[in-house]
């Protein structure tokens, strides 16, 4: 049963220094989780980098594992705005899954999206509640929005899809593909040199090949 995530309490009106405090923990977060891991990391740490008591840091995000879940749904919510999933049915089909496609291939090559996925995997982390709170922060907002986009262009007559949400899982598999897995290994011997928008092209091709209305 996956466990909600943490909510920090929102800041009232008049109070902009709390959202610009948040703001601070959440860079200073990321910065670090990145170059020391999440074991590596302490509150402590976090506090003085943002320039904020540690108490401060508590009283936004509860605990690490909060902040860490927030760090993540921030990173996806900046690489892919709610913008990209609302209906625009003057957007061509292909244009839009290539906005899309683009979109989230370059939020998960990002620094931080590579180590967040190395420490999701490390033996501390595996078996935890914490891959339940990233795939509810992060992953699972991405597929719930383009299954619902699908959903529209299905009933628009332009897609055939009998399960939306398998085929959501579909294409963002395929668009993380080798190149995604290499990063995370720190390999790069051997790859593909295809470029970003050549590997998106080819993943919306294959995509719409399935299950474009014939």
């Amino acid at each position: 049963m996956i466990r909600n995530i943490p909510q920090c309490k929102p800041a009232g009106p008049g109070r902009p220094k709390d959202l610009a405090k948040r703001a601070a923990i959440l860079d200073a977060a990321k910065r670090l989780f990145v170059l020391q891991g999440f074991d590596g990391v302490s509150m402590d740490q976090i506090a003085a980098e943002a320039g904020v008591s540690k108490l401060t840091v508590y009283s936004h995000f509860g605990d690490k594992d909060g902040l860490f879940a927030e760090a993540v749904r921030a990173h996806c919510e900046l690489g892919m705005p709610t913008r990209l999933f609302e209906p625009d049915p003057d957007v061509p089909l292909r244009e839009r899954l290539t906005d899309i496609g683009e979109a989230f291939f370059a939020m998960i090559m990002t620094p931080e999206a590579i180590v967040g996925h190395r420490i999701l995997c490390s033996p501390q982390i595996t078996g935890s509640h914490m891959p339940a709170m990233f795939w509810e922060a992060g992953p699972q907002r991405v597929q719930n929005g383009f299954t619902a986009l699908l959903e529209r262009r299905i009933a628009a007559g332009e897609l055939e899809i009998e399960d939306p949400a398998r085929a959501a899982s579909q294409f963002f598999t395929l668009l993380k593909g080798e190149p995604h897995a290499q990063a995370v290994f720190g390999y790069s011997c051997g790859a593909r040199h295809d470029t970003p928008q050549a590997h998106v092209a080819g993943v919306v091709d294959m995509f719409l090949r399935a299950y474009a209305k014939r």
